[in-house]
């Protein structure tokens, strides 16, 4: 279990550390990208700070999350071999947006184009690629298009980011649960948040909620991972308003967890 440091943005390296440890994270999705804790072009010198101080409070940094959307990028060769080297084994990818009015399927072949060469340049680094399902008008809200984008790609180094709770918003009653299973035998990450209908001013709106408050089926969601026997990354977000964000994490990480063993049959 990690905690996804974009939202605890004012801790330092050493806080960020000590703040997992004291809310009971295994790990840290550290945020390596132009507004994350460590910045592209600064990754070969704070990435390796950043690792030494959050791990002496026995914490682990399994995954980072990046803007990396091309290979041709001077800060991805970068981002990629400094966490490589640190023994990081997944990276979460940047984003795409369908283009307003253009063709659908052209805009995923273009998408397509851009991976292929992320996923040869990870695999002779050692470091593995997640592509995540965000809801809206991004390239991946409907995980079949992810599967496309991956077709032909070599699976040990490309893998599914699952997030059931955009998956849900996208998905309505069932879509979500099919979405699930495509992914559940190429899945590298999951991203763990929640969710309700909102309607404000007239328009219908998703809201993010404390874990367990909103609509994802969390017994159905973890049941499916456990039954695959996933034991990847799971990132929670904390992602809406709270006085007090240390607490509210605490408490989501809590429900999680029981979630998590009831479901894996850990208790």
């Amino acid at each position: 279990m990690c905690v996804f440091s974009k939202h605890l943005a004012k801790l330092n390296y050493d806080q960020l550390g000590r703040a997992a440890h004291e809310m009971g994270f295994d790990g840290v999705d550290l945020t390596v990208r132009p507004d994350g804790h460590v910045k592209p072009g600064r990754v070969a010198q704070d990435l390796p700070r950043a690792l030494e101080a959050i791990r002496s409070h026995g914490v682990a940094v399994p995954m980072i999350t990046t803007a990396i959307t091309s290979a041709s990028d001077p800060d991805t060769r970068a981002i990629l071999e400094t966490a490589a080297r640190l023994k990081i084994p997944y990276y979460k990818l940047g984003y795409w947006n369908y283009r307003e009015g253009g063709d659908p399927d052209g805009d995923v072949a273009s998408v397509r184009d851009a991976v292929a060469p992320l996923v040869a340049l990870g695999k002779s680094l050692g470091i593995q690629a997640g592509f995540h399902n965000h809801s809206g008008p991004y390239i991946g809200f409907d995980v079949r298009d992810i599967r496309e984008i991956m077709r032909g790609l070599d699976p040990a180094w490309i893998g599914y980011y699952f997030d059931a709770c955009h998956a849900t918003i996208e998905g309505g009653s069932a879509g979500w649960e099919i979405a699930q299973r495509i992914v559940i035998r190429q899945l590298k990450l999951a991203a763990m948040k929640d969710f309700y209908w909102e309607k404000k001013d007239g328009h219908w709106k998703a809201r993010i909620c404390p874990m367990g408050e909103g609509m994802v089926n969390w017994p159905q969601v973890l049941a499916t991972y456990a039954a695959a026997r996933f034991s990847g990354p799971m990132s929670l977000h904390m992602e809406y308003e709270s006085q007090d964000e240390i607490a509210a994490t605490a408490r989501d990480l809590a429900f999680l967890k029981k979630q998590l063993a009831t479901a894996y049959g850990l208790g």
